[in-house]
């Protein structure tokens, strides 16, 4: 009996212990608080590495990218915010950034600018190398351009500008105001582009050869190889067959589908590229052994397409009559590139009073990457000035080259002596040269 009530007691005691013991739902409460508690210390730790992380970034760009003034007080792009928009939305659109470049072009443009978006690009226009501007067709067809009561293409009146209309002309002059980037047809163009080079970069070459085919009068006319280099390169690819292109395995891959491709498509490059096209053809021989073969490089395919690729962003830039690059792209560059020589030569004169006054020109040559070399320059030889549009070279009969107040300063009556060689000559029989 004892032993039974001394059970009891202990039973009692321990159901009384577990009484006062909190509940499950407060345990797990206190469970579920110490989790969140651990996730924000973890938070807390991630983010205070991330901005340590900064501060010590930014202490680093301090001190090495010290805050200096600039080279001139004067804000020579102070007055020409709309060139600059305009350089942007333009870069944006070549980026493929459609919507970001609409909701820009709508937030930074102005009434008074849009209503004046009237020009109209009739026609093909004459423009010169230096333009850098092409002035082939697109094609023969024109919109409306909502000028008269007809009520054919309204629905598009609210985005009408320069470039639509007669913008399906591929050349067109450089247009003076933002507006005339808010244009459909700028923008299904690009996006055409990137569509055609997303398809290179999964191998797959027909909607640029296609694109290059319906373009070849243009393309022609500049001289370039685009057509023949696409089909080249598919001809190659095809070649390499099933287990490289990764294409079905038929007679129209392979070997065989690579002769039947040539047989349907190289007629046409004949006349121009009958070197190129024996050299595909005779690889044939080495089908077996490509590797040791003469052709291993022709038929190489490692860089083949990003190098089509950027022929073919050329070649469809240059017929919308713009550069291959982003203009704003390359003036940034170029720019950063140049900007710490100026400071630096801008501190050295102004400390000994000697700062150079000249507007038009640098007294030094900015060093930059040979893609972004598009003019040459010709220094006078006697006067070490850089010529220009009002000072330009000038070849006399001896085939030597001045400048042109070189040549006046030179000048007794209207003969010259040449500073370089025994040679004489009149004014007049001095020619203007373009580099």
């Amino acid at each position: 009996m004892t032993a039974q009530t001394t059970a009891m007691e202990a039973l009692q005691k321990e159901l009384d212990r577990l009484n006062r013991a909190p509940g499950l739902s407060a345990t797990e409460d206190r469970v579920d608080n110490i989790i969140e508690m651990l996730t924000s210390v973890k938070d807390q730790i991630v983010q205070s590495g991330v901005t340590a992380t900064q501060r010590k970034l930014g202490k680093t760009l301090d001190k090495h990218f010290p805050l200096k003034d600039l080279p001139s007080t004067h804000d020579a792009m102070a007055d020409q915010e709309s060139l600059i928009n305009r350089a942007i939305s333009m870069h944006l659109l070549r980026e493929g950034q459609f919507s970001v470049a609409s909701t820009f072009i709508e937030e930074t443009g102005d009434a008074a600018t849009l209503e004046n978006a009237n020009a109209v690009v009739e026609g093909q226009d004459q423009v010169s190398a230096s333009d850098n501007y092409d002035d082939e067709p697109m094609d023969e067809d024109r919109d409306d351009d909502d000028d008269d009561d007809d009520d054919e293409d309204d629905d598009d009146d609210e985005y009408m500008s320069p470039l639509e209309g007669a913008a399906t002309g591929l050349g067109f002059r450089q247009l003076q105001n933002l507006s005339s980037l808010q244009s459909h047809e700028l923008e299904a163009k690009f996006s055409q582009m990137y569509t055609i080079l997303q398809d290179i970069k999964s191998r797959n070459l027909l909607s640029a050869i296609e694109w290059a085919r319906s373009n070849s009068g243009e393309l022609e006319a500049r001289g370039s190889n685009l057509e023949f280099e696409l089909s080249r390169l598919q001809y190659v690819w095809l070649f390499k067959g099933p287990r490289v292109n990764g294409l079905p395995d038929n007679e129209l891959n392979g070997t065989a589908g690579a002769l039947l491709y040539a047989q349907q498509n190289f007629w046409r490059f004949g006349n121009r590229y009958i070197g190129e096209i024996q050299q595909l053809a005779n690889a044939q021989i080495y089908a077996r052994n490509l590797s040791e073969s003469p052709y291993r490089h022709t038929f190489s395919t490692e860089t083949a397409f990003a190098d089509v690729a950027s022929s073919f962003t050329r070649e469809f830039c240059s017929l919308l009559g713009l550069s291959a690059e982003s203009p704003l792209y390359v003036a940034v560059t170029a720019g950063a590139l140049a900007l710490p020589l100026l400071m630096k030569y801008q501190q050295a004169t102004r400390a000994k009073g000697t700062e150079w006054t000249t507007t038009n020109e640098l007294a030094f040559e900015t060093p930059l990457p040979e893609r972004m070399l598009y003019h040459s320059i010709f220094v006078c030889p006697v006067s070490k000035e850089q010529t220009t549009e009002q000072n330009p070279p000038m070849m006399i009969p001896c085939g030597h080259v001045l400048a042109k107040e070189t040549l006046q300063r030179l000048l007794k009556g209207t003969r010259f002596k040449c500073p370089y060689c025994p040679a004489e000559g009149l004014e007049k029989d001095a020619r203007r040269i373009m580099i």
